[in-house]
């Protein structure tokens, strides 16, 4: 990417982590081209046809759903991977965390005769304080046209953060009306839900997901995506998927980046390696010093931060 896309990049990402931040949610149009969407379909229509209905009120008895996405299309990483929704995940989450996951990659159909689902809000899946930062943000990408007849995404606008959460009632929601290669973002604390559908036809999206790094996600991804399908993803799209720790020293495995686990000569024994922010490194070496005579510090050499890259 030369300077001038990095420029433009960067102020798409601001503009739209503005729009989002104001209003709770945001609909990017034209974001891919159909032929992607229509060759993620072909690739996911079959598994559609052998999902069986939810149970449940919440997951609608007339809806379907399933995951690990990445395993069943190739098509689904370039959505996870699109460097304007990371950019904007990154800008929105990334004072909260060292890095961003991904928290869900699930196809949905809801058939005619569904309800419209229950309001609410992502976030609440997780019962930690909310409203002085957002937990995560998810984005809808319509796979067949949504509109209000059959079950489109409904929203409500400035239901979102402490202010959006202390208000008791609101308007009719937006209904979120696009065409595939849109993509409907919006916040885990705005409120939301699918539309029913009256019309004759299914509705089909996909919904991808970026929470907070130290968050245990939604699906769990090291079953949607043990190391031998990793092996075939991009560093970064691993990364997002569980194959990278969260400082200080989260999600490691033998005290090592997960990452290793990718690579075809795994050693059978591992040395653990810290993988600590710099302040921490610094409050290390600095108590570690005052041990030392002459502040010599053997110890820290050879010693990396356990990236795995």
């Amino acid at each position: 990417m030369n300077p001038l896309e990095k420029t433009e990049q960067l102020a798409a990402v601001q503009f739209w982590a503005g729009c989002l931040l104001r209003d709770g949610y945001c609909i990017i149009p034209g974001l891919h081209v159909p032929e992607t969407i229509a060759a993620i379909e072909r690739d996911l229509s079959p598994v559609f046809e052998a999902t069986p209905f939810g149970q449940g009120g919440f997951y609608g008895i007339r809806t379907k759903r399933f995951g690990s996405l990445l395993r069943r299309s190739r098509h689904v990483a370039e959505l996870v991977e699109d460097s304007l929704i990371i950019g904007i995940a990154q800008e929105i989450l990334g004072s909260a965390c060292d890095r961003i996951q991904l928290n869900v990659a699930q196809a949905i159909e809801i058939h005619p005769g569904a309800l419209t689902q229950l309001p609410h809000r992502d976030h609440d899946m997780w019962q930690g304080a909310k409203g002085s930062h957002e937990y995560l943000i998810n984005v809808m990408w319509p796979i067949t046209p949504f509109t209000q007849d059959n079950g489109a995404t409904q929203i409500y606008p400035e239901s979102h953060g402490a202010a959006g959460m202390a208000r008791e009632g609101f308007d009719s929601p937006v209904v979120a009306e696009c065409p595939p290669g849109s993509a409907i973002l919006f916040l885990g604390s705005t409120l939301h839900g699918a539309g029913g559908n009256v019309t004759g036809e299914v509705r089909r999206a996909i919904v991808t997901g970026y929470s907070l790094g130290w968050l245990k996600p939604y699906e769990n991804p090291w079953l949607a995506y043990p190391p031998a399908i990793a092996r075939s993803f991009s560093p970064t799209l691993a990364a997002l998927v569980g194959y990278a720790q969260h400082r200080p020293n989260l999600g490691n495995y033998e005290g090592q980046c997960p990452s290793i686990l990718l690579r075809d000569d795994i050693p059978e024994h591992l040395a653990a390696i810290d993988a600590l922010r710099p302040d921490q490194i610094e409050l290390v070496e600095h108590y570690l010093a005052k041990q030392v005579a002459g502040n010599d510090r053997p110890w820290l050499e050879g010693v990396g931060l356990g990236s795995g890259r």
